[in-house]
């Protein structure tokens, strides 16, 4: 059985799904969670998990909550699953559904356990300029990623990675090593490696929230050009202009001084002072616009040039 949300998520499905004849396995169902509301007129949404798990013919049920319902946990125990796996589910899983399953519940984590333990792992990784990631299949318990590795990849981050960018290339990852760690693991062939065995020190990232995105521009550049990396697609790194939200969506951290927020013009476009050095703009987006070039902005505000921004 599958668990998962969000698009991470799709591609372990998919190579779970595709992967089955060959390995002797079979997605009997995928849980995510429910339809929410999105958009200017929210409309309910499915999960990108359900859209390609109804394509495919995969049952899907949609637990409000499984701490809470015992409805539900007993909806999954009827399925008997051999395993559980989870994606980027977005439901704590309690000992109930741990349980369930003779070959336990394998999750695939975006980071190289036990750094990053928690909800933005990747979020995370590039606020802190990391250089490596990866994603680590683990055998989950009762603690918040917590449990033992069985395998681990590694991959250098692109130094113009986008959260979106990265959560792509991990997911894309964590699918193949999740098929040949299940088959390892259902042979008997894996041994669990406690994490307290593992390199590095644990951390947790907590749940991003929008405001997060807004940016206080007495800090160094080169932290803001993160922020812009680290928040795209959601929620951006963010300012105001007369009062309205505006987005930097791409830049670079060059060398000057101007003070924080004060909007200068350089040979290579807009840049904004900060606390240490200046944040040069590549990608804007003003309130009621699509993303556009910061000198095609410029040249249709030039009362850009001299303003300074809040925060």
């Amino acid at each position: 059985m599958f668990m998962g949300t969000p698009a991470f998520a799709v591609p372990v499905l998919q190579a779970l799904h595709e992967a089955g004849p060959a390995r002797g396995w079979q997605v009997i169902a995928a849980a995510t969670q429910p339809d929410r509301p999105a958009g200017r007129g929210k409309q309910l949404v499915a999960s990108p998990v359900k859209e390609y798990a109804l394509e495919q013919g995969i049952p899907v049920l949609q637990p409000a909550s499984l701490r809470k319902d015992p409805e539900a946990v007993a909806a999954l125990a009827a399925l008997a699953p051999d395993v559980i796996v989870v994606a980027a589910y977005g439901l704590i899983l309690p000992r109930a559904v741990l349980e369930i399953p003779a070959f336990g519940c394998l999750n695939v984590h975006a980071s190289l356990l036990p750094a990053y333990r928690g909800a933005s792992p990747i979020t995370a990784a590039l606020l802190d300029g990391r250089e490596e990631t990866g994603v680590t299949i683990m055998l989950m318990d009762e603690g918040m990623d917590t449990g033992p590795a069985l395998r681990l990849a590694k991959t250098a981050i692109e130094r113009d990675e986008t959260a979106a960018t990265l959560s792509a290339r991990l997911a894309g990852i964590g699918a193949a090593l999740l098929v040949e760690t299940l088959a390892a693991w259902l042979a008997g062939a894996v041994a669990p490696i406690p994490q307290a065995e593992l390199p590095g020190e644990p951390s947790i990232c907590r749940l991003i929230k929008k405001g997060d995105g807004e940016i206080d521009w007495s800090r160094p550049a080169i932290l803001i050009e993160r922020m812009t990396r680290a928040y795209l697609p959601w929620p951006t790194a963010f300012t105001t202009w007369r009062g309205e939200p505006f987005k930097i969506l791409e830049a670079t951290v060059v060398a000057g001084d101007a003070p924080a927020g004060h909007v200068l013009v350089t040979s290579d476009g807009p840049a904004v002072g900060t606390g240490e050095g200046l944040l040069l703009l590549h990608t804007v987006q003003p309130a009621g616009k699509r993303p556009m070039d910061a000198r095609s902005f410029l040249n249709g505000a030039p009362a850009f040039a001299g303003s300074t921004l809040p925060g």
